[in-house]
């Protein structure tokens, strides 16, 4: 579960020093955004394209969070 291995980190910082900028309205919200709570999204996209299902058109780099 994200929320516990967000404990004693400063989420915001750690998101602050990787470019992105993070706004919530609760650290348990915030903590959802962690890195660790997603899939790696190239490994998702070399799935789907291999699958047939999609096909890798632009990489796209998050800039900013907006949790409410």
């Amino acid at each position: 579960m994200p929320i516990r291995r967000g404990r004693g980190r400063s989420i915001q910082q750690e998101l602050e020093e990787g470019g992105v900028i993070a706004r919530a309205c609760s650290r348990e919200s915030l903590s959802e955004e962690m890195p660790e709570a997603y899939k790696d999204v190239a490994d998702v996209v070399r799935v789907c394209q291999a699958a047939g299902i999609s096909r890798m058109v632009a990489k796209l780099r998050p800039v900013g969070v907006i949790k409410g």
